[in-house]
């Protein structure tokens, strides 16, 4: 190849790039509230999967399809990781490049994690907030990114599981006296994906690693009830979309049967999916043909919704 040659062929590449380049972008451009700008620096290790730990410094990584593909519905994202960190890419960004390829805006929510052991504030407050902003901030954008702000949901693997079922329960219609443009915008999610989520804090079924790092060692009654998120389902709580593997052994399936019960006793539309196999953290499960199915499902659901 010549040098002419690699020069157009650069700089066609390089141009591929910037345009699918996803955005990446701090989720308050002003002081973040309930953080004590930890000393702890963020930790990103590299194995078979990416795994961010001590994120004091939320953002949102922003993956749009391409505008002939594109729904108009979008997705947040939220890795799971035992509130202790974020497995980024295994629950985060490949599952963002797959909604593309199906034409759903995808954001990857970076939530604050730290464990409640490890700093004086709560904890527990941090990552809802990182997710209602996260949403506000999707809605406020969607015009310049081709979303439809009333098809927006969230979505959440284990922890991040817990953490989309948060929003999905604890949520507001916007807070019509802030200043922020942003704030005045509902964060109410317009459907959740839960895949093998961390749903309840209450006796022999809670995942207690993801208990102890969002709520400490001895959380009250109340704060354990107010975070198992079966107990907090409304009437206006969304349409939900559930998958989690009988043999799961670390985040046990009753979370998921519990949400899905707390659903239909509110007459609230949801799909379960429990699958024979896949432990736990399947992520996609590419290559895993029965497992991997979940996606075509989740495909089929999401056409369905969008169509209504």
């Amino acid at each position: 190849m010549n040098k002419v040659y690699f020069l157009i062929y650069f700089s066609l590449i390089s141009h591929l790039v910037s345009i699918s380049q996803e955005y990446q972008l701090s989720l308050y451009d002003r002081q973040i509230t309930n953080s004590d700008r930890s000393e702890l620096k963020e930790k990103v290790e590299k194995s078979d999967i990416i795994f961010i730990s001590n994120v004091n410094s939320p953002e949102i990584y922003v993956y749009l399809p391409s505008e002939k593909l594109a729904t108009g519905q979008a997705v947040i994202i939220c890795p799971g990781g035992g509130y202790f960190g974020l497995a980024f890419d295994l629950e985060g960004t490949d599952v963002a490049k797959y909604l593309n390829s199906i034409g759903i805006s995808a954001i990857v929510l970076k939530y604050r994690v730290c464990p409640a052991t490890l700093t004086n504030y709560e904890p527990y407050i941090m990552p809802l907030q990182d997710a209602q902003r996260a949403m506000r901030l999707v809605r406020f954008n969607s015009n310049n990114w081709h979303i439809n702000p009333r098809k927006i949901g969230i979505m959440g693997f284990s922890a991040g599981g817990h953490l989309a079922s948060t929003l999905g329960t604890h949520f507001d219609y916007g807070k019509a006296q802030s200043s922020d443009p942003v704030e005045k915008l509902s964060c109410r999610p317009d459907f959740m994906v839960l895949i093998y989520p961390v749903i309840t804090f209450l006796d022999s079924i809670a995942h207690l690693g993801s208990k102890a790092n969002l709520l400490g060692l001895n959380p009250s009654k109340d704060l354990v009830e107010n975070f198992s998120n079966e107990l907090q389902v409304k009437a206006d709580t969304p349409p939900t979309f559930l998958v989690h593997a009988d043999n799961d052994s670390v985040v046990f399936v009753e979370n998921t049967l519990r949400m899905y019960a707390a659903l239909r006793k509110k007459h609230i539309s949801a799909e379960l999916h429990i699958l024979s196999e896949g432990g736990h953290g399947f992520g996609l499960a590419t290559g895993f043909l029965h497992l991997h199915e979940w996606t075509n499902n989740l495909r089929l659901w999401l056409a369905t919704l969008n169509a209504n």
